[in-house]
């Protein structure tokens, strides 16, 4: 925590974390009650959080999904590179001088064991008493707000959110952020990224639930539900927003035993005219290869094999400022059983 206090006082951050933890009103980043909430001069307040115990906040990015799954089961997509490392928390605009100053004077207001004096005296001494803030930066109110942590709400147990440990700081308004990890059109992407509702990727199969040793069995998903995916982030009145697509390019099979061949030999299904695989139509000798399938070589017995079938959607974005350019494929798959008979032959 940057808070610049006098010297003596190393013991304060570990202190002060520890002290604001069991303030009243105080919650994570997604939900919980909050410090100061209320209106302040005909404004609303923003939402104190405990995140970092530095006042960070709940984030106001909000989103729009188009093309919609047109499925029950959806999941997020996992990215194909796992070097990929997005921020887990950013920094955006937050608190008016007002709401400072509100926020501080609600701490105050805790009184047990002098704790909010405490704390509410740590928080002056940055924001009133001219270290690095002078009295709340009232004489500057609607020229710019203090920007504050805040953090993606999916990721708040990753270490990585923990990276946002700043205290809130000033930013004029149209100025950029002296912060690397001020939110930008490409941290609402990447943000969006983690947004996208895919569908669950159980696959259509020829002979259904139950097939037999060394027959082929035809996959093929169901084309009207894997279309484009598209979620728009943004953050209100700043201007930012950015649009990440996610397209479905490719399906994995995974036969769930070693004993099995896929169709084609890679397991990658491409997508074709707009579908995965074929739908085996009716008369199709049983011995005929499909174009996405799989061959068992041995009987499941008494159980079954998992299947499991795995989508990559090829993902881009754009936005407002005209930034934009690829993110890592994602992927998402589900599994499914699949029992396998031996053939029965009859002696006569």
């Amino acid at each position: 925590m940057s808070v610049r206090t006098k010297p003596a006082t190393r013991w304060t951050v570990p202190v002060l974390a520890a002290a604001v933890a069991l303030i009243p009103g105080t919650a994570y980043a997604g939900g919980g009650d909050t410090v100061g909430n209320g209106d302040v001069g005909g404004e609303q307040q923003s939402q104190g959080t405990r995140q970092g115990r530095n006042l960070g906040i709940k984030t106001r990015i909000q989103t729009r999904v188009e093309g919609s799954p047109q499925s029950a089961k959806t999941g997020t997509l996992t990215p194909a590179n796992s070097n990929w490392d997005p921020p887990a928390c950013w920094y955006e605009p937050a608190y008016t001088p007002k709401q400072i100053e509100a926020t501080v004077k609600a701490i105050r207001k805790f009184k047990i064991y002098g704790i909010g004096d405490f704390v509410g005296g740590i928080f002056d001494s940055y924001f009133k008493d001219g270290a690095p803030y002078k009295d709340y930066n009232l004489d500057k109110q609607g020229e710019g707000k203090f920007w504050a942590a805040a953090v993606d709400e999916k990721r708040k147990d990753e270490p990585e959110a923990k990276a946002c440990n700043r205290m809130p700081f000033w930013v004029k308004d149209g100025a950029p952020p002296k912060e690397p990890l001020a939110v930008t059109p490409r941290i609402l992407a990447e943000y969006a990224y983690g947004q996208l509702p895919v569908p669950d990727t159980e696959v259509e199969m020829a002979p259904d639930g139950e097939t037999k040793v060394n027959l082929p069995t035809w996959a093929w998903l169901d084309k009207v539900r894997f279309k484009e995916i598209s979620v728009t982030a943004s953050l209100p009145g700043t201007g930012l927003s950015a649009t990440t697509t996610a397209e479905p390019v490719s399906l994995r099979i995974e036969p769930g035993t070693p004993d099995a061949e896929t169709y084609p030999a890679s397991g990658e299904c491409p997508i074709e005219d707009g579908h995965i695989g074929t739908p085996r139509a009716k008369g199709t000798p049983a011995d005929t290869d499909p174009p996405c399938g799989v061959r068992y070589l041995r009987s499941s017995r008494d159980g079954s094999y998992e299947l499991k079938a795995t989508l990559t959607w090829k993902v881009r974005w754009t936005s407002t400022n005209g930034q934009g350019g690829g993110l890592p494929p994602g992927e998402f798959g589900t599994t499914q059983d699949v029992a396998v008979r031996e053939i029965q032959s009859v002696n006569r």
